[in-house]
C-alpha cells in the first residue's frame, strides 16, 4: 500500500481527480469528485459486455465484484464483510432499518433537529402508516432524551448541516441505535464497534467517490435478527431456486438491495481503491485539518462558521445562500446551501488543497 505524504502524494491523490483542474470542487457531501481510474473500470466492464455477453460468466464476475466492493466497504466501517449489506443510498438502508424493526402505535423514535431528508423520509412513512410517535430534540440531547417509550434513535452520525457529531454517549442507550454515515464513512474514521451503534447506512457517492446508486448498510448480527425483510429477490436468498421455499441468507446479505450492476460496482470499487491506496488516516487527517482550516479563516474573515467537531463540514453565513453560491458556482467554485439556514456548507475533502480554500475565500470577498 502506498505510504501517503501531505507534500508528494498529495498532488497524485490530487491528479486522480479531472474535475480538480477546473474547479475548486468542495461539495463531496453532496457528490465526491470522480476519480478517472474509477470511470475508466466502469468503462472496462462495459466493454466485457458489449464483446462477451452477459452469460453465466458475465454473472460470476458481478458477483466477484460485489464480494470485492462489500469487503471494502467492511474496512472503511471497521467491521466484518458478512456484516455489510449493499445498498443503492443512505436513504435505502436507512429504510430498510426502520421498516424492518415494526415498530408500531405509540412506539418512540427519537431523532434529531438536524436531520436530512433521506432520514426524515422514513421517520415520515413509520409515523404516517404505522402510528409511530416521531420526538426531534437537539443532537447533543439525544442521548439524554432516550425515555421509557423511545425504541429507536436515528440520526445523523455527523450532521449535514453543521457537521456536528452525534453524541458519544449513545453508545450507552439501551434501545437500538441507527446512524446516517452518509456525512461520515469515508469523510472520518468510522468504527461501528466503538460507536456502538446497532446500524449505519452510508453513501457510496460522497466521500468514497463512487457512482450514484451507491451505498451500504452495517446491521449488528443482534440487530439483524429482529428485522423483517419483506422486500426480497434472487440476491438476498440463499437458493433461490427453492422458489416459494426459499430462504434468505443467514448474514447482512439478506438486506442486499436487489439489483446492482457490474459497471456500477466495478466504478465504486476502483474508487475506493483511490483511497485506500492513500491511506485512510492520512485520507482522514487530511480532510479534517483543511476544514478546520476553512472554518479559522471564514472566522477571521467575518463570517464566523456554525458551530462544528473535528469533520470535513464547514457551514457558514451567507445574506443570500441560493444567489451566492450561484454566483461561486460561476467562478468555478462549488458549495451548496443548506435549506431553511441562512447558510453555504463547504465540504473539504484530502483531495483539496490550500489554493482550492483560498479561491473560495478569494471568491466570497471579491
Amino acid at each position: 500500500m502506498r505510504v501517503f505524504s501531505r507534500f508528494v502524494s498529495l498532488s497524485a491523490l490530487r491528479a486522480e481527480f479531472p474535475v480538480l483542474g477546473r474547479l475548486a470542487y468542495l461539495n463531496a457531501g453532496t457528490d465526491g469528485p470522480l476519480p478517472a481510474r474509477a470511470v475508466e473500470a466502469a468503462r472496462n466492464e462495459l466493454a466485457r459486455e458489449l464483446e462477451e455477453g452477459r452469460s453465466q460468466d458475465h454473472f460470476a464476475r458481478r458477483g466477484e465484484l460485489t464480494d470485492a466492493l462489500r469487503a471494502a466497504y467492511a474496512r472503511t466501517l471497521g467491521c466484518q464483510a458478512e456484516d455489510v449489506a449493499l445498498t443503492t443510498s443512505t436513504t435505502e438502508g436507512i429504510a430498510q432499518t426502520i421498516g424492518g424493526l415494526g415498530l408500531g402505535e405509540r412506539d418512540e423514535i427519537l431523532t434529531s433537529d438536524e436531520e436530512h431528508p433521506g432520514l426524515l423520509a422514513a421517520l415520515a412513512a413509520a409515523q404516517e402508516l404505522r402510528g409511530v410517535v416521531v420526538r426531534e430534540v437537539p443532537l447533543r440531547e439525544l442521548a439524554n432524551e432516550v425515555g421509557p417509550g423511545t425504541r429507536m434513535v436515528a440520526c445523523s452520525h455527523v450532521s449535514w448541516m453543521s457537521g456536528c457529531l452525534a453524541p458519544a454517549e449513545l453508545a450507552e442507550v439501551d434501545v437500538p441505535v441507527l446512524l446516517d454515515g452518509a456525512q461520515g464513512v469515508g469523510a472520518i474514521e468510522v468504527d461501528v464497534a466503538a460507536l456502538g451503534c446497532d446500524a449505519y447506512a452510508g453513501a457510496g457517492q460522497k466521500w468514497l467517490c463512487g457512482p450514484d446508486g451507491t451505498g451500504m448498510l452495517y446491521v449488528s448480527p443482534q440487530l439483524r435478527e429482529r428485522l423483517a425483510v419483506p422486500r426480497r429477490g434472487y440476491p438476498n436468498l440463499a437458493d433461490p431456486d427453492e422458489g416459494l421455499n426459499a430462504r434468505l441468507h443467514d448474514d447482512a446479505r439478506r438486506l442486499d438491495t436487489l439489483s446492482l450492476n457490474a459497471e456500477t460496482v466495478a466504478c465504486a470499487l476502483a474508487a475506493v481503491a483511490v483511497l485506500e491506496e492513500a491511506g485512510w488516516p492520512a485520507v482522514h487527517e487530511r480532510a479534517t485539518s483543511q476544514a478546520a482550516r476553512l472554518a479559522s479563516l471564514l472566522a477571521d474573515a467575518g463570517r464566523e462558521p456554525a458551530p462544528r467537531d473535528a469533520t470535513t463540514l464547514v457551514s457558514f453565513p451567507s445574506p443570500d445562500p441560493l444567489a451566492e453560491r450561484e454566483r461561486l458556482a460561476e467562478q468555478g467554485v462549488i458549495v451548496r446551501n443548506i435549506p431553511a439556514r441562512p447558510w453555504l456548507r463547504a465540504s473539504v475533502g484530502a483531495w483539496n488543497d490550500e489554493n482550492d480554500l483560498d479561491r473560495l475565500l478569494g471568491t466570497l470577498f471579491k
